[in-house]
């Protein structure tokens, strides 16, 4: 979607200053916000897209005055409130008012096992791909209402595609409820004058992950 969280080629915002590798985290309370969005994902009522989603769908003031970690947990919140799990009155009050529903949890010990598993969002192909190392594509110019992974200022751009790595979960359907609706996933490079217009630094190319739908032929 078109949200406070798609920023990529917006002016005004400052230069990008990167923080020191290695530095997770800046105060305690972002520990906790990690591991309490981690153990509330394992509860299995949303995926990963619908998480996303979640934390796009904050009102853009908020979302962009908003640390990293605070948008995590506002985006837990909706999705706690909008599964019942939690109600406005605990939210507010920071205690449980009634039992919850019986959900599976893992136990301590079952913890690092899974998340060094992670999960698989490949899948097996049903279909040849489309397109091929090579090829000139140029991305869809849409402005969708739902999560998407097509960033904005690369709509309707003319790339190249430099790989094809097999076929995954569509989000845009997955962040929904509406399926995994599988597809090929290629990266395409794009220049950076096809991205930004003349004056953009000719040495500079972008890559980006797309779905095939995301695509059509030149």
């Amino acid at each position: 979607m078109n949200g406070a969280q798609d920023l990529g080629g917006m002016m005004g915002f400052g230069p990008v200053r990167p923080e020191p590798e290695g530095e997770l985290f800046h105060a305690a309370w972002e520990r906790r916000a990690l591991a309490v969005t981690l153990a509330a994902g394992a509860l299995g009522q949303w995926n990963i897209d619908a998480s996303r989603h979640a934390r796009e769908t904050l009102p853009p003031g908020e979302y962009l005055t908003s640390s990293y970690y605070a948008i995590w947990i506002k985006g837990l919140e909706k999705l706690l409130l909008q599964r019942g799990l939690v109600s406005e009155e605990e939210l507010a009050s920071g205690q449980a008012r009634q039992p919850g529903p019986a959900l599976p949890a893992l136990r301590a010990e079952q913890v690092a096992p899974v998340l060094a598993r992670g999960t698989q969002y490949d899948r097996p192909a049903t279909a040849p791909a489309r397109f091929a190392v090579g090829d000139a594509v140029r991305t869809r110019h849409f402005n969708p209402a739902h999560h998407t992974r097509l960033p904005r200022y690369a709509r309707g751009r003319q790339g190249v595609v430099d790989k094809v790595h097999g076929v995954f979960v569509f989000p845009d359907s997955h962040a929904h409820g509406q399926g995994e609706a599988p597809q090929w996933l290629y990266t395409i490079r794009f220049t950076a004058a096809e991205l930004w217009g003349e004056g953009a630094d000719p040495t500079l190319t972008v890559s980006i992950d797309a779905w095939e739908s995301y695509l059509v032929a030149l």
